[in-house]
């Protein structure tokens, strides 16, 4: 029986050559907009964190601004992480407490959940982003990675918007080994990776299973195109297996862009895509 961990070697970076494509993409993509500049939500996890540190060395240290955005609930070491990332790189950040502005809207509605709040303090991060990119001229640069994407982990015009996302063709643990030839602080890489909505929170305690566990699936699975039965035969438990098949299935529409209805001859992103229509 062929077995998952066979393929923990294919999910092995070679990290000088993925960080040096990743600077370009950001600095190429930013420059053809028209840009120079790159914003980003900075919440001492890693995700953002390795994006923070390909952006310095795309765009410079100085091009490159750092939002800080607790709500009341967040663990202050978040905090403190993101501005140790900061003062590393060297990058400019700027504290928005979202509370009041939250707290504004949860206050009229009733009955209001932990993930409906989750989601609301995900869409408010990305107003403020959006806010200091125009007043910085900046892009905002996106920080969700390839497991999140797949799962669906993530909140539809909330942490999953961006202009740019150096990370979404990258697993999880594809990005811990990104942060480690980055040189990010070993501690940052260590902790339990989590969304910081609520108190105890984190990723692999919502999925019920491991990163690694679902890394590994999601290669053989998506990468490879393994059926079912392939995956079963593997190794991989069925249940696992079933969940995040439909995990995949059931997210499909926040990888989408929006769909738009065609009813003339040339529909934007259908028949009209500007590089190609333009020459760019």
């Amino acid at each position: 029986m062929e077995t998952a961990g066979r393929h923990t070697e294919d999910l092995s970076l070679n990290t000088e050559i993925v960080q040096r494509l990743l600077a370009d993409f950001i600095r190429d993509e930013t420059h053809n907009a028209g840009f120079r500049k790159g914003v980003l939500g900075l919440s001492g996890g890693i995700d953002s964190t390795v994006v923070a540190y390909l952006a310095a060395k795309a765009l410079g240290p100085e091009n490159v601004l750092g939002a800080i955005m607790p709500y009341k609930s967040s663990n202050p070491a978040s905090k403190a992480d993101a501005e140790l990332v900061a003062r590393e790189l060297g990058i400019r950040t700027e504290v928005v407490d979202i509370t009041p502005m939250v707290d504004a809207y949860l206050q009229t509605a009733n009955g209001v959940d932990q993930l409906r709040a989750g989601n609301v303090m995900a869409r408010q991060r990305m107003i403020v982003l959006y806010d200091l990119s125009s007043r910085e001229k900046a892009l905002v640069l996106g920080t969700s990675n390839k497991t999140e994407i797949f799962l669906g982990y993530g909140t539809l015009f909330g942490d999953m918007a961006c202009a740019l996302n150096p990370l979404g063709d990258l697993y999880k643990t594809q990005v811990w080994q990104l942060a480690e030839a980055l040189g990010v602080p070993k501690h940052l890489i260590d902790k339990k990776p989590s969304a910081d909505l609520w108190e105890g929170q984190t990723d692999e305690g919502e999925f019920g299973f491991s990163y690694k566990k679902a890394d590994h699936l999601l290669y053989c699975m998506i990468d490879e195109r393994r059926s079912m039965t392939e995956l079963k035969h593997m190794g991989f438990e069925p249940e696992l297996v079933e969940r995040v098949k439909n995990m995949v299935m059931k997210n499909q529409f926040k990888r989408r862009l929006p769909l738009i209805a065609k009813v003339s001859n040339r529909t934007v992103n259908v028949d009209f895509r500007y590089p190609r229509d333009w020459g760019i």
